[in-house]
């Protein structure tokens, strides 16, 4: 199996989980009435559990179903060292729904097929339940076969025009991550932003990256970077509010002993003044230097 092969594999995977799913009724042939789900369906919905428990946010999954045969999936896999990180922004897949069964077919490259089955167990205006079975194929050959539980909530909340704008980190919770109070990130409608460190003096610098790249879908937000002769490096939130000048991130990570904690960051708006009052210096948005006033 090539390195390719094994990572869409293993990404299937982490959308299933590791338990399988058994029955709890000795009914062979139960009766289920309609649940409406494609009454219900349409809108986005994002992963919330997997299994019985709660889903990783860098495991989270959103799926924006446009139609009862059409959907847009964005997903941010990246816990496990082993597994390698996938970024999947808005791909296109195709739907079909029988009374409370729901296909997903998606392809994401010309040999491989991966088929979801969700026999929807329930449905609301909010949270949607199933039992899933992911099925692979390469090349017309079956690679993975496996079963689950799974639990989506619906997704109303829209931030990728509010995230816009230069941001500064006004404190963190929960532990370390990339960013801390001498950051500011500066997102762009292109889906690119820029990374601002603060010096000992109290002086802005762009920090000079290859790339530097997000994606909001939905309260997810996904960010990559990658630094001149180094490997891309990620990073995963979900944005809980933001209004007022002021920004809320959120995400349940998980550590080495298996165990997980929460973690936050509060960012504010700023115009790219400096902080200090003993600094007259201000940030030129898009240039790598400080322009010094008069």
């Amino acid at each position: 199996m090539t390195k390719k092969l094994f990572y869409i594999v293993i990404a299937a995977a982490l959308i299933c989980g590791a338990s399988v799913f058994t029955s709890c009724t000795n009914d062979d042939n139960p009766v289920t009435p309609d649940l409406g789900v494609k009454e219900k369906i349409i809108g986005k919905w994002m992963v919330s559990e997997r299994g019985g428990q709660p889903a990783l946010t860098n495991e989270k999954m959103v799926i924006n179903f446009v139609s009862t045969t059409k959907a847009y999936v964005s997903a941010s896999l990246g816990s496990r060292p082993e597994v390698g990180t996938h970024w999947i922004e808005k791909q296109e897949v195709a739907v079909a729904i029988d009374g409370n069964k729901m296909t997903v077919t998606m392809h994401p490259d010309e040999h491989t097929t991966t088929v979801e089955e969700y026999n929807v167990t329930a449905i609301s205006n909010n949270e949607l339940n199933a039992n899933l079975k992911i099925t692979i194929t390469v090349d017309g050959n079956q690679v993975m076969n496996d079963v689950n539980t799974v639990c989506f909530t619906k997704v109303t909340a829209d931030y990728s025009a509010a995230i816009l704008g230069l941001w500064e980190c006004q404190g963190i919770t929960g532990g370390e991550t990339n960013n801390d109070d001498n950051a500011r990130l500066e997102f762009l409608a292109d889906g690119t932003y820029n990374f601002y460190r603060r010096s000992d003096a109290g002086v802005w610098s762009l920090v000079p990256r290859e790339r530097n790249e997000y994606f909001v879908d939905g309260n997810l937000l996904c960010t990559r970077w990658q630094a001149e002769g180094e490997e891309m490096s990620y990073e995963w939130w979900e944005i809980a509010s933001a209004a007022d000048g002021r920004m809320q991130w959120t995400a349940l990570r998980q550590q080495a002993d298996g165990t997980t904690f929460q973690q936050g960051v509060t960012w504010t708006v700023t115009d790219g003044r400096l902080t200090s009052a003993s600094d007259n210096y201000f940030l030129h948005w898009g240039r790598s230097e400080t322009i010094k006033t008069t």
